[in-house]
């Protein structure tokens, strides 16, 4: 297997990918044993959304030549919109507080999603995936967001060994979420 590289997404073709590996890994595509196995996305994007998203923000992957391997979204509050499932959680995070200050008065984004294509998983690349978020947005953003699904075990776990921590829990109509903050300083 060669080398990854670790990079912005700039290219329709890249997007085009981001939604092949979503697909596969989307949690009405997979059985119970692969959801509990491997983790799983629960949301599934359009071009265009992603496109939207990522002319706002660019959105992180991973390749391995000119093949996206694995990817890590970014998502910024005004774009709530593009994603009406994601709604809930933008008006929790409009409620929180984080060290005694209003979450929405920090500059924060989302990392909306994270998944690696199944033979480059063990690797290294979700670390890598979120170390190059943390260098390309630490002098923007205050910190980073993400929400994980409580059945989804292997994804809480990784966002724990990077730093994540869980700052609210939730249910909506689809599951039971733990908000999880990761900050840089």
């Amino acid at each position: 297997m060669t080398s990854t590289t670790i990079k912005c997404a700039t290219k329709t073709t890249e997007l085009k990918q981001i939604l092949a590996l979503q697909n596969l890994n989307y949690v009405k595509n997979l059985t119970e044993e692969e959801k509990n196995t491997n983790g799983f996305v629960t949301v599934k994007h359009t071009l265009s959304v992603l496109e939207q998203m990522n002319s706002k923000t660019p959105q992180i992957i991973a390749t391995n030549n000119t093949n996206v391997v694995g990817y890590a979204l970014v998502m910024l509050p005004e774009t709530t919109s593009l994603i009406p499932v994601l709604a809930p959680m933008f008006k929790i995070l409009n409620s929180l507080t984080y060290n005694n200050i209003p979450v929405k008065n920090y500059n924060y984004y989302v990392m909306g999603q994270i998944c690696i294509s199944k033979t480059y998983r063990g690797l290294g690349l979700f670390r890598k995936l979120y170390q190059k978020h943390k260098e390309v947005y630490k002098n923007t953003y205050n910190f980073c967001i993400t929400e994980v699904s409580t059945n989804n075990q292997r994804s809480m776990l990784a966002h724990q060994k990077i730093g994540f921590t869980t700052i609210h829990t939730f249910t909506d109509q689809t599951d039971i979420w733990n908000i999880l903050l990761w900050d840089w300083k």
